[in-house]
């Protein structure tokens, strides 16, 4: 909850009272539920510029509620993986290991759409635009980063989940391969058959910095940490490098995923 989220939801509860309207009035023309509404009044939830632009119409603040809107924008990223986003756009090496999910930066627009309308709690569709827009951007960095080395490992279950259906599965597959080709994008697929107990503990982030550091992201369902301890990054980086081990190479990986995406 942000400061910026309370006082935008408060400022929403006031002109609402002070008009003489209900909180169900509002959801109904908002096309929002009571309590989604609560929450947003109470700053549980940010403030959707919908909401603000039907309660300044409807209790007449004359634009004093939509001018809001710029406090409470969404995030492009979740807040705790503001500390990754950021050693990411200086890294100038990234090792990445996914077990689940094809790599955030890897991913097509529909394949991501898809996975932010299934998380929970489910964001809003303000807040999904502008994370859809920052993962892109992203994705367009490290295509325009020649000299930074970005290596992906996939274990081979994330190709097969059907996320979104066929279509989009068979869409994001194509284009694994596309990037793939790209001189400074390596990509591997980690068998079913040759899996480490390592590659089971979830995903793993490695960080090269312009100062010659390494540093490690791991992130969970709810949490993430990012390691720069010399002794802990050294464990993960040798629990990367098993991984890798165990990984088919860059071609192998280019004809197993085409493999895959015509058996869709």
């Amino acid at each position: 909850m942000s400061e910026a989220w309370r006082y935008g939801g408060n400022q929403i509860k006031l002109w609402r009272t002070e008009a003489g309207k209900t909180r169900e009035g509002l959801g109904e023309e908002a096309g929002y539920a009571p309590e989604y509404v609560k929450s947003m009044e109470q700053g549980r939830r940010r403030p959707t510029l919908h909401l603000l632009r039907i309660a300044d119409a409807m209790f007449g603040a004359g634009g004093k509620l939509t001018a809001a809107a710029e406090y409470v924008k969404p995030e492009p990223f979740p807040k705790r993986s503001e500390e990754y986003m950021d050693a990411e756009a200086e890294a100038y090496g990234i090792n990445w290991y996914e077990p689940l999910f094809i790599p955030g930066l890897m991913q097509t627009e529909a394949y991501m759409r898809e996975l932010m309308h299934e998380s929970y709690p489910p964001p809003d569709e303000e807040t999904i635009e502008e994370r859809l827009r920052g993962r892109l951007e992203r994705q367009a960095t490290m295509i325009r980063r020649v000299g930074t080395l970005y290596s992906f490992i996939v274990h081979e279950g994330a190709l097969h989940t059907g996320t979104g259906g066929q279509e989009v599965m068979r869409e994001q597959l194509h284009h694994l391969l596309e990037l793939s080709i790209r001189r400074n994008i390596g990509l591997q697929v980690l068998p079913r058959g040759r899996v480490p107990g390592v590659a089971l503990s979830g995903p793993l982030i490695l960080l090269e910095t312009p100062g010659h550091q390494q540093w490690a992201w791991c992130e969970g369902q709810k949490t993430s940490a990012m390691y720069s301890a010399p002794e802990r990054v050294g464990e993960l980086a040798q629990a990367h490098g098993m991984i890798r081990m165990n990984a088919l190479g860059a071609a192998e990986s280019a004809e197993f995923i085409k493999k895959v995406a015509e058996e869709l």
